[in-house]
């Protein structure tokens, strides 16, 4: 962009010098720093962000001359496959090697209790049942 050398540099360093003094030039230098860094960086994302957009536009180009097949297409010789398959389907296996359709097995039920805990339930009932003995 610039061409500056290391001798324009100088001049210009020499000539702050001058017109600003050594008291206020490194605050001066300080913020061209920060300045000239704020506008790099600012430069940098405008560029990444450029090529970012560019790229998903290539993207978006390409998925456009690639969908061109079609959902319609896929789901047309998805079902013929399957149309297909299940005209085979009696070659491969007979009616006694068909898998009859079983229910899932049932889990345990809550109302399920075991002999023991019937028995704990029973006394524990009569107990509630039956009141207090009062002998004093």
């Amino acid at each position: 962009m610039f061409d500056i050398g290391f001798v324009e540099l100088l001049i210009c360093g020499v000539i702050a010098l001058l017109v600003l003094g050594p008291e206020r030039l490194p605050t001066a230098a300080r913020a061209a720093g920060r300045w000239i860094g704020g506008a790099r960086r600012m430069v940098s994302q405008f560029s990444s962000e450029l090529d970012r957009q560019l790229k998903a536009e290539e993207l978006r180009e390409e998925l456009r001359k690639a969908g061109d097949v079609g959902l319609d297409d896929v789901q047309k010789s998805v079902r013929g496959a399957l149309d297909e398959a299940k005209k085979y389907e009696h070659m491969i296996l007979s009616e006694e090697e068909k898998p009859a359709h079983r229910p899932a097995p049932a889990s345990r039920r809550v109302d399920e209790q075991t002999e023991p805990e019937i028995k704990q339930d029973e006394d524990s009932r009569k107990q509630q049942d039956s009141p207090p003995d009062n002998r004093s």
